[in-house]
């Protein structure tokens, strides 16, 4: 079995160094192609980049009366935005409709990192796979990239892959080498080896028995929403016409004159949002949609077989303590083969991500199957003393991954890692596959092949080098500036200018006053996090039209913790509705789709169904007798159940003030049965779940016991224990 595993070593080593030298010249061809090119392109011919962004409403009008456009792009995740601005950024006229909101499919759903795929290289190794290694290579110039055009949203991440087995150390440090080697100049760092003891001081949660050391590596980190949201801004700014909530009806056609063939010449498209339909017409149409690709295919061509086969990724959100604050941790061989990520992100811990075949669907919803499977990898990896508990799972959430076979290859199964551009016979283009370190090679792929086939005049691609929205003045210390100039809490400066870039001064400038003494401005909209109340209305002027938008993609809260989330929405929605002009019917609905979308898509449904009527009970005696006497203080009547009354007679009684909105949210969550009382049973099920790990953070668990501690030091101390007396 070792002589086995030595064999593969050296057959890793020997498949390393051809491709090595193999990477080591393509990049010096590449070097001498582009090198020089790489900060001067944008500049070069691009339109004039405007300094007023249009409003929602001034881009649908633009859409209506402009006439006919070069390219008219479906789709507003990563790939269409990029398109839209890589046509923009030529001079080519270009619109773009999204059905729903910009990233609020997949692109908003990923990992976060910005990577080649050490994974993907492995495989372009040990299988000879040419295809596989210049994707890994193409992906990784990408990554330096999107790194270097927004790095207000980006930055690069030490990720860390622990070492188990002796023979594991040469053999992944190896192929994390030849990774940095096929990087070449554009490597974010050097990767290194650690000893034991380094490992466990820079990762103290990793499980100690019998790891032998680490390696560490380095990709690149981003916000992926709002750095999708960056990509359409950045194009409307350039001259595109990009609309949320526009969706496509059906393809135009008309006969082409020469050939007599029809050919798609524009869309009917549907302002979701008034109703209202009109045609949008365009010299080229292209199909960017994602995990939605065949759908857009069936509207040109009922017969087309579908080439897109999705799978689910499940990705789960738990607290910043379950990892170091800057790294991350790989395993790269899970149980059943797939590989899993623990990273940083936002203060919280990504872990992520499943692979499963799943069906097409706007609205994909995590499992607890899934959940429990990350949850399982986690713990093998972490440390006995770390508790891995269910109830400390904040969110979670489904993307599908739209995974594609070329309709042009003579292997029409074999799946594509790499992105794959197609063109029907009636002109539409389609672009599908890929990854999002990819989006800006995908789009520029997609509009040369687009100029060649419908006779476009325009140049070469523009968009190397190009900054995207809040690049351009932003610097690592403009944080202070926010600070020093408005008087924001730094944890919210920080926020902005990481979230916004140089646009954080313009969120700044309608920042509420607090009426405290500090910070001066910036109310926040859950006291846990930093999102403040100038967001939402900046994020109306960033096109978002939902309370969904708000909480999903111009903040990130029902990313990083549902019930935050939950929280914030009444507040959110009342700013939203101000700035939309909504009426209380609107507020209302807003409220709702937002809550189902969180019980649903976010895994709040996944997360409350750890406590259900029907949760077993599974105490000790000795935990009963003291969680009834517990539940007694509260209900001091012995009805056997207790109402906000009785908390709030309690709560009076220790001089603790809580308004009653709160006391009922805290209550609805332990009521089962939902008949406005929480009974003995179900305060018991909740411990009862607490003690299992698969509920946490429990309000009024909190809040009794708390109480309980409080009453009892109140308690008259007797007069045989104060020393005695008369």
């Amino acid at each position: 079995m070792a002589f086995q595993k030595a064999v593969k070593g050296t057959a890793l080593i020997g498949g390393g160094a051809i491709a090595t030298v193999f990477g080591l010249s393509q990049f010096s061809e590449y070097r001498n192609k582009h090198g020089a090119l790489v900060q001067v392109q944008a500049a070069e011919g691009a339109p004039v980049r405007r300094d007023h962004l249009p409003t929602r409403e001034q881009q649908i009008q633009a859409l209506q009366t402009s006439g006919e456009f070069d390219v008219l792009v479906i789709g507003g995740g990563a790939t269409g935005c990029g398109c839209a601005l890589d046509a923009a950024t030529r001079g080519l006229k270009t619109a773009l409709l999204e059905r729903d909101d910009f990233s609020s499919g997949t692109s908003s759903r990923s990992t976060k990192l910005i990577h080649g795929g050490v994974r993907y290289l492995q495989k372009a190794i040990m299988k000879l796979d040419f295809e596989q290694y210049r994707m890994v290579k193409e992906a990784l110039e990408e990554r330096a990239h999107l790194l270097q055009s927004a790095p207000h949203l980006s930055a690069p991440l030490p990720i860390m892959l622990p070492i188990y087995k002796w023979w594991q150390l040469p053999y992944y440090w190896v192929g994390i080498k030849l990774y940095d080697l096929v990087a070449g100049s554009q490597c974010l760092k050097s990767s290194y080896v650690l000893t034991k003891a380094r490992a466990l001081e820079l990762f103290p949660m990793l499980r100690k028995d019998k790891l032998v050391g680490a390696i560490v590596y380095y990709d690149g980190q981003h916000n992926d929403a709002r750095m999708n949201l960056a990509i359409a801004l950045t194009a409307a700014r350039y001259g595109a016409a990009t609309a949320n909530y526009a969706e496509v009806r059906h393809l135009l056609k008309s006969t082409d004159t020469g050939s007599g063939r029809q050919r798609v010449c524009g869309v009917r498209c549907r302002d979701v949002l008034t109703g209202k339909e009109f045609d949008v017409r365009a010299k080229c149409v292209i199909n960017a949609t994602g995990p939605f690709t065949d759908s857009v295919r069936k509207m040109d061509d009922q017969e087309v077989p579908n080439i897109c086969q999705p799978s689910a990724g499940v990705h789960i959100v738990m607290p910043g303590y379950y990892s170091p604050d800057n790294m991350g941790l790989l395993d790269p061989a899970t149980s059943d083969g797939r590989v899993i990520f623990f990273l940083p992100w936002e203060k919280m811990t990504i872990a992520g991500t499943t692979d499963s075949p799943t069906d097409v669907t706007s609205h994909p919803i995590p499992t607890e199957e899934d959940i429990n499977f990350i949850l399982s990898e986690v713990r093998n990896y972490l440390g006995a003393d770390v508790e891995v508990r269910r109830g400390d799972v904040l969110a979670a959430w489904s993307g599908i991954r739209p995974l594609v076979t070329n309709p042009d290859s003579k292997d029409t199964q074999s799946l594509s890692r790499n992105h794959v551009v197609t063109v029907s016979d009636s002109g539409l283009i389609t672009i599908a596959g890929g990854k999002w370190t990819t989006y800006r090679a995908m789009a520029r792929d997609t509009i040369d092949t687009a100029i060649q086939e419908h006779n476009l005049k325009a140049g070469s691609c523009k968009t190397m080098g190009l900054q995207l929205e809040g690049a351009q003045d932003w610097s690592p210390t403009l944080y202070i500036r926010l600070v020093q100039d408005y008087g924001l809490e730094s944890e919210v400066a920080q926020h902005l200018a990481s979230t916004y870039g140089d646009k954080a001064f313009e969120v700044a400038k309608i920042a509420q006053v607090t009426g405290k003494r500090w910070p001066i401005v910036g109310k926040r909209l859950v006291s846990e996090f930093p999102y403040i109340e100038a967001e939402v209305v900046y994020g109306v002027k960033e096109y978002a039209r939902t309370a969904v938008d708000m909480i999903s993609r111009r903040t990130r809260l029902a990313f990083l913790n549902v019930q935050a989330a939950d929280e914030a929405l009444p507040r959110i929605v009342d700013i939203m509705g101000r700035e939309l002009n909504w009426c209380e019917q609107k507020k209302k609905e807003e409220l709702e789709t937002a809550k189902t979308f969180l019980y649903y898509e976010m895994g709040y449904k996944v997360k409350t169904d750890q406590l259900t009527d029907r949760s077993e009970i599974s105490l000790v005696p000795a935990d009963i007798e003291r969680y009834q006497k517990r539940f007694r203080m509260f209900d001091k009547d012995k009805k056997g159940f207790i109402t906000i009354l009785d908390v709030q007679r309690v709560l009076e009684s220790i001089s603790v003030q809580m308004d009653e909105n709160t006391l009922h949210e805290i209550l609805n969550e332990v009521d089962l049965n939902k008949n406005g009382q929480v009974e003995l049973n179900e305060f018991l099920q909740l411990m009862s779940a607490i003690q299992k790990g698969r509920v946490s953070g429990s309000r009024l668990a909190v809040l009794m016991k708390s109480a309980e501690e409080k009453l009892r030091r109140r308690q008259a101390i007797p007069v045989d224990r104060s020393g005695g007396g008369l």
